[in-house]
């Protein structure tokens, strides 16, 4: 069916920055909105950044001016650019995509294996 690839996570020092991908493979029809989410150690998940299909995109307050969310669509692929990262964006990071499997079929909500984002000195 479809699934979903989180890339790009690691270690990186305070004021670093990484860019994570995500890419939807299978049986697509068509890819509607695309969102990143995390989850940081003892808590719970907490929403990130949205990307609609028409490019449109909303951040947390948390990483607003400093995380950037944009896609590829020939790609099937979404990016999470993360710049002056902080010790409190440790977490894993997960992907989300809405998507379409045939004409006639409703939406899905499917989700990533999620990638480690590690911020320390």
């Amino acid at each position: 069916q479809v699934q979903l690839v989180e890339s790009g996570g690691g270690l990186v020092q305070p004021g670093g920055s990484l860019r994570l991908s995500c890419v939807a493979s299978g049986s697509i029809f068509s890819i509607n909105t695309m969102g990143w989410y995390r989850r940081a150690p003892g808590k719970q998940r907490e929403w990130v950044a949205v990307i609609t299909s028409s490019d449109i995109t909303n951040y947390a307050d948390s990483v607003k001016g400093r995380f950037t969310v944009s896609r590829d669509n020939t790609k099937n692929t979404t990016y999470l650019q993360m710049n002056s990262l902080k010790p409190e964006d440790t977490a894993v990071y997960y992907c989300s995509a809405l998507i379409r499997r045939s004409p006639a079929g409703g939406q899905i909500d499917y989700w990533g294996q999620g990638t480690q984002v590690t911020v320390s000195s």
